[in-house]
């Protein structure tokens, strides 16, 4: 079994992803429609809710299997659960896939506004890279 996972955030950065997952993997520009991204308290990763009309860029990846799901779903934790969503390709088309959103009970961590990939790139990485030193291991 494949699955395609969609990432809004730190998973975005292919090394990252591949870390976590454990494999070498290629990511496409993707828009999920329905949510929103916001950055969580105290930290340098983003969790999505829902929200009408909201729409969040990310990366899609494509066919990962079951042991990559695994390493996924210990390194997002118990604060987000798996959910099957769809996103829409540049091309127009629509694609199913699974990502992490917020669980609602843990909504009030996530803070107010948008979070930006781009100061996350400049700024958050590498200290994102330092305090999770061990994910690359799950």
């Amino acid at each position: 079994m494949s699955v395609h996972c969609f990432t809004y955030g730190t998973l975005m950065c292919p090394e990252i992803m591949s870390a976590v997952s454990g494999r070498a993997l290629g990511g496409e520009p993707a828009t999920l429609l329905g949510y929103s991204r916001h950055a969580v308290r105290d930290q340098d990763y983003p969790g999505i809710k829902p929200v009408a009309g909201a729409r969040v860029q990310g990366v899609l990846y494509r066919n990962l299997d079951t042991l990559a799901l695994r390493r996924l779903d210990a390194f997002e934790g118990e604060q987000y659960q798996r959910a099957t969503i769809e996103v829409i390709l540049p091309d127009g088309h629509r694609v199913s896939a699974d990502t992490y959103v917020i669980k609602p009970e843990h909504a009030s961590i996530l803070l107010p506004g948008e979070w930006d990939f781009d100061s996350f790139l400049a700024v958050g990485k590498a200290r994102f890279q330092s305090r999770y030193p061990g994910f690359s291991r799950i």
